[in-house]
């Protein structure tokens, strides 16, 4: 008896019923991106047929965007097969981030607001930088405004690699972003630099500082690295992950997880430089979990890579890639597991900027004793809460299990 969640980072399926208080009314991830590749509109138009994720589809792909939105996508038509168990489920938590998100479907709703810098140039306060300079012994800092982290590396990457200023920025986000080139400027200088912020913006309510490094000697040759590496602050309560490292289960965590959760409860991480790495790794946390073990992973290419970028071809994809996958995991569970395969919030690649979008999220449930419509959950705690049950956990005190 195991328990994984599988969080396939961004993929919303609209519908949130406060997504206009985020001015995100109509976004939907799935949805649009259906109707892109139906329509012809994906690939630079060289695509042919519709979206083709037949195995989420039997997990109920289909039903949880008719939960969400009252109809089916185009290609996700086909009603789920027998055993699985599909739903939505609505964000309680304030924020539409990476971590808000995480944290409920661990158990922990964010009740608070979280700190934002302003639309501003500069957008950080003097006093921040003034500090972060001299704890961090940098001459100065470029970038200091709202951007796209490929765009401001590709912009300022070579003023930084002559004048050892690293670029730092913000987003909409509730992040302290600092960009630097792993050769010229050094990984483990970038990551004692982000150390030194962690404390100075912790006033501010920031949620996240992440550090970006990158490679390339040009412009056009800039890349950022799967060396990014997210200083968060800790959940405010115990999330399912601390309850079963208490307990003294088998935790793994897959990806950024361990960066999300501030490395508390996290267990034994297995990091990848990418969706396609990130699922052999999956593979491999499962195949050394321990009977009454929790496994927990991120795919965030679909966030980071196509949704910020509105890259609605790669985005569609990356969906098929990792569903030519999805037999292989199904193939390896035991009839006692339980997997929940589920999203943190969207990143509609057909909306207008680069932010998240406010939008509900399918949960597609695999147990051997459960399957049909769980329906509409009134927040994601209630994934953790059903996790908890079947692992025989002591619950977060947050959400209601779906059996």
């Amino acid at each position: 008896m195991r328990a994984l969640i599988v969080v396939m980072d961004s993929v919303g399926i609209g519908g949130a019923p406060d997504a206009a208080r985020y001015g995100d009314e109509g976004a939907d991830t799935v949805g649009h991106i259906a109707e892109a590749c139906a329509a012809g509109h994906a690939d630079g138009g060289q695509r042919q047929g519709s979206l083709h994720v037949p195995h989420l589809v039997e997990l109920g792909l289909g039903d949880a965007c008719e939960h969400a939105r009252g109809r089916r996508p185009p290609g996700l038509q086909k009603r789920a097969g027998p055993g699985a168990a599909f739903g939505c489920a609505r964000e309680r938590s304030l924020g539409k981030d990476t971590p808000s998100g995480h944290w409920e479907i661990a158990g922990v709703p964010v009740t608070f607001e979280w700190g934002y810098f302003p639309k501003t140039i500069p957008a950080f306060p003097p006093e921040l930088i003034s500090r972060l300079c001299e704890a961090a012994q940098l001459p100065g800092i470029l970038g200091d405004r709202h951007a796209s982290g490929t765009e401001i590396i590709a912009e300022l990457g070579e003023q930084h690699m002559k004048t050892g200023k690293p670029i730092c920025y913000t987003s909409a986000d509730s992040v302290f972003q600092i960009a630097a080139h792993e050769r010229t400027f050094g990984l483990d200088r970038l990551y004692e630099v982000c150390q030194a912020a962690r404390p100075l913006v912790d006033p501010l309510n920031i949620g996240r500082v992440i550090a970006r490094p990158f490679v390339g000697d040009s412009p056009s040759e800039f890349r950022r690295t799967a060396h990014r590496r997210d200083y968060a602050v800790p959940p405010p309560e115990r999330t399912i992950l601390d309850i079963a490292a208490d307990d003294r289960r088998d935790v793994v965590s897959i990806g950024k997880i361990d960066d999300i959760f501030a490395h508390r409860g996290t267990g034994h991480n297995l990091k990848g430089d990418g969706n396609d790495a990130l699922f052999t790794r999956l593979l491999e946390g499962l195949e050394r979990l321990q009977d009454g073990g929790l496994l927990f992973a991120n795919f965030v290419d679909f966030d980071t890579l196509y949704g910020h970028r509105r890259d609605l071809q790669g985005y569609a994809r990356a969906l098929e890639e990792f569903d030519r996958r999805l037999p292989e995991l199904s193939g390896r569970l035991r009839r006692d597991d339980l997997l929940v395969i589920t999203a943190d919030h969207g990143c509609d690649p057909t909306w207008s900027g680069s932010d998240h979008t406010r939008e509900q999220v399918p949960v597609l449930a695999v147990n051997g004793r459960h399957g049909g419509s769980i329906g509409r959950r009134d927040g994601f705690a209630d994934i953790g809460a059903t996790v908890a049950r079947h692992l025989e956990l002591a619950q977060t005190g947050h959400g209601h299990a779906f059996w």
